[in-house]
């Protein structure tokens, strides 16, 4: 592998996973991913920023296997995936400092048990000079570890942006082209990001005085369309929820899907979006994704032992920790002679500051008076979202 030419003494070392499938033993990874270092060269110092994921270390030294000397190495953030093979470069590179913030030099020692002698530590603001390159490092805490922080390269107005950015998609192509990113990078920021959309509106605010060329992420492409990225990280992270509503819903024995459906055809009708998601094969990318700019979430279960459905449980578990930016919800069921079916779901999202509305549970097979119960909640729904955008 050779390193590739980003811009002027700047390379990529990206570390392709194309047939990994989970992520965290819990993401989908449909399209792969990629853990991406990058080198960059000054007239006096050579810094590699970020390494890669140790089950691909060997990867990554193929491309520095021409490389002499490293001088820094720096981490922006200290989750394995990323500075895993930091100890292994130590060791091909024994005079390279790591250049991190304290919180990073913490968890390294913790995690990878680096000795604090290798550290160079740098507070929010400071810089390093290669000679002709000068690295700054930009505190950007709770995108989305405490640590995490980014490196501006001045001259060539780049910077590694490491988690923030990225996308889960290994491709062949160095920079990012919108219609093939938009997804991936929508199913990242859903999975990984949005549970801090309040720090993310503040980073993206400090960011705003930099005159960014390119943003190279420690996942997926490159972007050199950094106005695209930003724009839609602006959209997802900061503007108000969309005319939308997110249904999902596990039937047992057919009462719960004729309730589902009868609230979609009627929410359509009115012209809200609707994303209907079966909850029996779980996609939990698709589900977080959904969720993005969603103003109302409705979750539809039958009523298991006097409680909800697992899968539902699991899913409004799932929505609790990524803290969508929902005004509403609901739950709509079946039972088949008592439970708390509603109850149980309540209790699970108390991290969603939502308006809960009137939920519907019916007794055995709907009747024509519990599908009037139905439309009037599709009623109060396109009600709350008359002021809402498509």
């Amino acid at each position: 592998m050779k390193p590739v030419k980003i811009t002027e003494g700047v390379y990529s070392l990206r570390v392709n996973h194309f047939n990994r499938r989970l992520f965290d033993s819990l993401i989908p990874l449909p399209e792969g991913t990629s853990y991406n270092a990058y080198l960059v060269r000054g007239s006096e110092k050579t810094a590699l920023i970020d390494s890669a994921d140790p089950e691909k270390a060997g990867v990554l030294f193929d491309y520095l296997k021409d490389e002499k000397k490293i001088d820094y190495i720096v981490s922006n953030h200290a989750e394995q995936d990323h500075s895993g093979s930091i100890p292994l470069v130590l060791e091909r590179y024994p005079e390279a400092k790591v250049v991190t913030n304290p919180k990073c030099k913490e968890l390294l020692m913790t995690h990878l048990h680096i000795p604090a002698d290798k550290f160079l530590e740098v507070k929010d603001g400071d810089t390093l000079s290669l000679g002709g390159k000068t690295l700054e490092f930009i505190y950007t805490p709770w995108v989305h570890w405490p640590e995490t922080m980014v490196t501006w390269l001045r001259e060539e107005k780049c910077l590694f942006s490491c988690d923030f950015f990225g996308s889960h998609l290994a491709a062949g192509e160095l920079f990012s082209e919108e219609r093939q990113v938009y997804g991936p990078m929508k199913r990242y920021y859903a999975e990984i990001m949005m549970p801090f959309r309040a720090n993310i509106k503040g980073h993206l605010e400090k960011l705003s005085k930099y005159d960014i060329s390119f943003i190279a992420p420690s996942h997926g492409p490159v972007h050199n369309n950094p106005k695209f990225v930003m724009d839609i990280y602006r959209d997802w992270a900061v503007s108000e929820p969309r005319n939308k509503a997110v249904v999902a819903y596990i039937s047992m024995h057919g009462s719960t899907y004729m309730l589902v459906n009868r609230l979609v055809s009627r929410l359509q009708e009115a012209g809200v979006s609707v994303e209907k998601l079966n909850l029996d094969q779980l996609d939990e990318g698709r589900v977080a994704m959904a969720l993005v700019d969603a103003a109302t979430i409705v979750i539809g279960t039958p009523t298991v032992l006097a409680g909800a459905h697992p899968k539902a449980v699991y899913a409004a578990h799932l929505a609790n920790l990524l803290r969508p930016k929902a005004r509403f919800v609901s739950v709509i069921g079946s039972f088949g002679w008592g439970g708390r079916a509603v109850e149980t779901i309540a209790g699970l999202i108390p991290n969603i500051k939502a308006e809960v509305l009137k939920p519907v549970m019916i007794k055995g097979m709907p009747t024509g008076a519990d599908l009037i119960l139905i439309d009037e909640l599709a009623a109060l729904i396109v009600e709350k979202h008359k002021d809402l955008k498509h």
